[in-house]
């Protein structure tokens, strides 16, 4: 296209300069002659009489012309065939008196072109035979309206041969473009497709040229990537399972032991009752280890679900720390009863709560403080201790699954509802809350110690069902 209409602008500049060239030189060359022929015959101070005489003639030989013509010499002035004349440039009147060459220039009269031509009169002297300037200037003035005619016949022929190339030049890029973009809309939907998690999408492969390589590439790869992915499902799958089989099958012997270790702790004293009750810790915190573990592994396996109930949240956060901690552990900041209600799980919003309290006091200093506030379609908990903080490199892991900040404390806050680290409690107060459709948030209080902050919405329908 652009080739089309540049080679059209390319052929009608050499062709309107090719016209208005050979019609400028040739009415130089006859104004030359008719200037030469005259000249002779012209005295070397003419009077008016001379001037008029000599525009007259060369009016005369070339009386077909539309010619207009002026003869000066000094301030005398004489016009043929009449005194209308157009006035050339100073520049051109400049160029005239001191060059011995005709000059030209090129002018526009009421919307008509015109083509006016400076030209000196010579003699020859005498003595040795050199051509000198007379003072005689002679200025010719003619219309350029055919020129213009051929000019614009010569536009309108370009014109219709570059619409031609033109459409054809837009018909052929259509055609090579639509074999170019197919290829490429097909490869632009196929990946869309892929990354909309359909991994066994395809490309069609035709020809041999570089787009049918790529979509070969293209296939190859996503071939490689759905092996790859369903491999990772798989291993996922089986680890989940696993994890799920194994606390399933700890549940019972764990139950029995945490029964025998509590009987035995009461009644054996000593040394003998001083191990006990070590081994009495280890199980419980084996047991709720065991319990968290079937709880992520529900999570996993997409298995977990709300089951709502229309309560008063601060009532429920007052139960849950009262059930416990002692009043001077945790300092309760909650609105008035009824205030704020909501559909929520209790058993998972007990979690939450219990999980955040405990994590602050295993890692902050009493009292521990529970703010409970609605704001616009929201309820925001925050739980805020009296500890050192959360390093800055520890809060994006914050939440992660047994992430462990350093190994000089316990991990990095993840607790149970009792108060004893299994190094998930964390991740599940997560869980719960995202399943609750809230967010929640891990920061550094400007006066010290960390906050956590937990959004639940309070207008959510009872989408969840019996677990």
């Amino acid at each position: 296209m652009a080739s089309s209409l540049g080679t059209g602008a390319l052929a009608f500049r050499e062709a309107r300069t090719g016209v208005l060239q050979q019609s400028q030189d040739s009415v130089i060359n006859r104004f030359r002659a008719s200037v030469e022929a005259v000249a002779p015959a012209v005295p070397h101070a003419p009077a008016a009489s001379d001037l008029q005489w000599t525009v007259n003639q060369i009016i005369h030989d070339n009386r077909l012309s539309g010619w207009r013509v002026m003869a000066t010499y000094g301030d005398r002035r004489a016009y043929a065939p009449t005194p209308r004349f157009t006035q050339p440039s100073p520049e051109m009147l400049r160029s005239v008196r001191t060059r011995r060459a005709a000059v030209f220039q090129r002018v526009n009269v009421d919307g008509s072109p015109r083509l006016l031509v400076g030209m000196p009169m010579t003699y020859t002297a005498d003595e040795d035979q050199a051509q000198r300037l007379s003072g005689v200037v002679m200025y010719l003035e003619v219309p350029q309206t055919a020129e213009e005619g051929y000019v614009e016949a010569m536009v309108s022929g370009i014109e219709r041969a570059t619409l031609v190339a033109l459409c054809l030049a837009v018909v052929l890029a259509l055609l090579a473009a639509s074999g170019v973009l197919r290829p490429v809309r097909a490869l632009r939907g196929a990946t869309r497709k892929m990354a909309a998690g359909r991994l066994d999408v395809r490309l069609k492969v035709t020809g041999s040229d570089e787009l049918a390589d790529l979509s070969r590439s293209f296939n190859e790869t996503a071939a490689e990537l759905e092996r790859t992915v369903a491999e990772l499902r798989r291993l996922e799958a089986r680890g989940r399972r696993f994890v799920a089989d194994v606390s399933h099958e700890l549940r019972t012997p764990l139950a029995a032991m945490t029964a025998v270790t509590d009987v035995l702790d009461q009644r054996v004293e000593g040394e003998t009752g001083e191990a006990l009750r070590l081994v009495s810790e280890g199980t419980q915190r084996l047991s709720v280890l065991v319990e968290d573990l079937m709880e992520i592994s529900r999570f996993d396996a997409g298995a977990a679900r709300l089951n709502r109930d229309d309560i008063d949240l601060a009532e429920s956060v007052r139960r849950t720390v009262a059930s416990r901690w002692r009043p001077e552990e945790v300092e309760l900041r909650l609105p008035a009863p009824g205030e704020l209600r909501a559909r929520v799980d209790p058993r998972r919003l007990d979690v939450v709560t219990a999980n955040l309290v405990g994590n602050a006091l295993r890692h902050g200093e009493p009292p521990v403080r529970v703010t409970l506030r609605g704001r616009e379609d929201r309820a925001v908990l925050e739980v805020t201790d009296n500890g050192p903080g959360i390093a800055e490199e520890v809060l994006p892991h914050i939440f992660e699954r047994f992430y462990k900040a350093s190994t000089s404390r316990a991990r990095s806050g993840n607790g149970s509802g009792d108060g004893d680290s299994s190094g998930l409690g964390l991740a599940i107060t997560a869980e719960n809350v995202r399943l609750h459709g809230g967010r929640i948030h891990a920061a550094n209080h400007p006066g010290g110690g960390a906050v956590f902050t937990v959004e639940l919405p309070l207008d959510l329908d009872d989408e969840g069902g019996a677990e």
